[in-house]
């Protein structure tokens, strides 16, 4: 008799998924078929012995691949899906991303401001994603951290997938009527969701609506958001605060890229089976925090909470 095998999780067309194979965050992370054995024995730790193909038999091609693009490995290419924006289909394949900001050599030789640029992975490495901010010259180095930006998304195609524009704000909790939006388009020009900082005398705050303006999360960072040695975590939580379903995670990447650079890491963690439109507002979400909190201002001083 055959064992029972659960159906495959909401937004896979893939039914030899099955849920719980995601590797939890925190983790070693090995690609599929690795496995880290016995040394000199092999990946498997045995000797794999080889195998012929009979003579005029093609082997057939290995399907969902990564793609090697320029020495960089990149995510295979889902199938559409329906009722899912172009280019946001990687996002029903994974409940974790890292983002990493690529560090510039000019801007540490010569303090001059330029635009950020991130890579954003899968917890295999591989790139889903490739994020440029696109902010003149000007306006880079007068606002600093607090300056209105737009940050392209694109995948391995090339194709623009998500626009984040975040618009000339306050963030201090002194000046409660001009808060910090952001606003992510998925395609460019479509609205899918905003994120809006929410007033509070200690905590940073923030709730995730969808293109109606309706809160569908939220989003609670610490009283400090300053640490040493240690990750900084903003819990992401139902509309009510009482359970958490997810996390966006300052990582600590040590003394001396913390000292002298404000190029940062950070973890996303949310459930497998929600909305790609509001996986993609998290990642927005995620950008509007590096902005807020750990891009170093013009006398090199981070903010360490909503008050400054």
């Amino acid at each position: 008799m055959q064992a029972h095998k659960p159906a495959p999780a909401t937004g896979f067309s893939n039914a030899n998924y099955e849920p719980g194979s995601q590797v939890p965050y925190g983790h070693p992370q090995y690609a599929p078929g690795t496995y880290q054995g016995v040394a000199g024995m092999g990946s498997y730790g045995f000797q794999v012995q080889a195998m012929g193909v009979p003579a005029g038999l093609a082997v057939p091609p290995i399907q969902n691949q990564p793609i090697v693009k320029e020495g960089t490995i990149w995510m295979p290419i889902p199938p559409s899906l329906p009722n899912c924006p172009p280019g946001l289909e990687y996002l029903t394949q994974i409940d974790q991303i890292l983002i990493h900001q690529q560090i510039e050599l000019l801007e540490i030789l010569t303090g001059f401001e330029t635009n950020n640029r991130y890579e954003i992975k899968n917890t295999l490495g591989q790139r889903v994603y490739f994020a440029a901010e696109d902010t003149d010259c000007c306006t880079r180095n007068c606002c600093g951290p607090s300056r209105p930006f737009t940050i392209r998304i694109i995948d391995n195609l090339g194709h623009e997938v998500i626009t984040l524009q975040r618009p000339l704000r306050c963030s201090s909790c002194c000046f409660p009527c001009c808060l910090q939006e952001l606003e992510v388009q998925a395609p460019p020009g479509t609205p899918v969701g905003y994120v809006v900082q929410n007033w509070h005398p200690c905590l940073p705050k923030f709730t995730i609506q969808d293109e109606k303006r309706m809160d569908i999360l939220k989003i609670i960072g610490p009283c400090v958001v300053c640490s040493c040695c240690e990750d900084i975590h903003f819990e992401v939580k139902s509309v009510d605060e009482t359970s958490t379903v997810g996390r966006i995670s300052k990582q600590w990447t040590g003394f001396l890229k913390e000292a002298f650079t404000d190029a940062d890491n950070f973890g996303i963690t949310f459930p497998m089976d929600l909305n790609v439109k509001m996986k993609a507002v998290m990642i927005g979400a995620c950008f509007l925090i590096d902005f807020m909190f750990f891009e170093h201002a013009g006398d090199n001083q981070q903010r360490t909470g909503v008050w400054q």
